[in-house]
């Protein structure tokens, strides 16, 4: 699986790097910023919560 953010749909309310630390993190403006793309299984509950709570939906998951 990997992820990534639509940076043309995120507005920077920081709940991927808050719900998924281990897969995001915040960029110089406070937007999120994708630092592994690809996600083991062990962190596939982070990338799920990360991407079911951005209310934005700028958070995608693709199956590899």
């Amino acid at each position: 699986m990997r992820i990534s953010i639509d940076q043309s749909k995120c507005t920077g309310h920081g709940r991927c790097y808050v719900l998924a630390p281990d897969l995001f993190g915040a960029d110089d403006s406070g937007y999120g910023a994708v630092t592994r793309e690809d996600v083991p299984e062990e962190l596939r509950s982070q990338a799920d919560a990360a991407q079911q709570n951005c209310p934005e939906h700028a958070v995608v998951l693709e199956e590899d």
